[in-house]
């Protein structure tokens, strides 16, 4: 790293994006991702990468003094980073623990730690509020569908907001596995969980409910028979930062029937 703290941010992923605004830090930031659309001011930063690529002509020419990247996904982007000397951190955050981890982390990074400390405990004491508002309430059952071909069940910070929101996730079992090839699920396996409710999100692709109301076999489905298939955008639930624990809870509950 070359200074500290580091003047000359840029973000592969959005999480970090939204985190840095949030923390006042935003005019660190040099380059972002593709992907970012939270705020909406970050569409005037210079775009870097997409998800699983990056142009590393641009980040050289941005001199960052350190680069945020998230999972396994962007590991070759890292690896050929660290190659020239650039300063990378890798997040792997995969579940809410680690999210308010990740935002502490951000802030020790750059020598913002009390302001990322309340932010996160902000973040936290908000969650827990939420989990404490649908206790006592009826659980229903919720599919939650990560990407349709093949079909993908929830990741651990979604499964686990499923039922911070009151529902109850009918592949929970699943959400430790971090790959998605391990949390594929079948036809048959959603028939049989029988749920409630059926969110989607199709990793930027917009969501078709009639789709997946009309699959061999799912019109049993107390979600489909009941019309309770809602599309969550990604922008607020795929991406394991501020926007999943604030938007994204708020719109599971709404899906749930949960008032705010």
């Amino acid at each position: 790293m070359r200074r500290f703290p580091p003047q000359r941010l840029i973000c592969l992923t959005e999480e970090t994006v939204e985190t840095l605004y949030l923390l006042g830090e935003q005019d660190r930031i040099v380059g972002v991702s593709g992907y970012a659309v939270r705020p909406s001011e970050v569409r005037s930063k210079p775009r870097v990468s997409a998800f699983t690529s990056a142009r590393l002509d641009k980040i050289l020419a941005l001199e960052p003094d350190l680069v945020l990247a998230f999972s396994d996904l962007q590991a070759d982007i890292v690896s050929e980073l660290a190659k020239v000397g650039v300063a990378v951190h890798l997040f792997n955050q995969r579940d809410i623990a680690g999210i308010f981890a990740m935002i502490r982390t951000v802030g020790a990074l750059i020598g913002a730690g009390e302001k990322a400390e309340a932010l996160a405990r902000s973040l936290e004491a908000r969650v827990t509020e939420v989990a404490h508002t649908a206790k006592g309430s009826s659980r229903p059952r919720v599919y939650f569908e990560e990407w349709n071909n093949p079909m993908i069940s929830a990741i651990g910070w979604v499964s686990e907001l499923i039922e911070v929101a009151g529902g109850e996730d009918v592949f929970a079992h699943l959400r430790g596995a971090g790959a998605a090839r391990d949390r594929i699920v079948s036809s048959a396996d959603v028939i049989a969980a029988h749920p409630d409710v059926i969110l989607a999100s199709w990793c930027g692709r917009k969501v078709v409910p009639r789709q997946i109301a009309e699959r061999p076999g799912w019109a049993v489905l107390p979600a489909v028979a009941n019309g309770r298939i809602v599309e969550i955008k990604s922008p607020i639930i795929l991406q394991p930062g501020p926007a999943a624990l604030t938007d994204g809870l708020d719109a599971i509950r709404s899906a749930l029937g949960v008032s705010r």
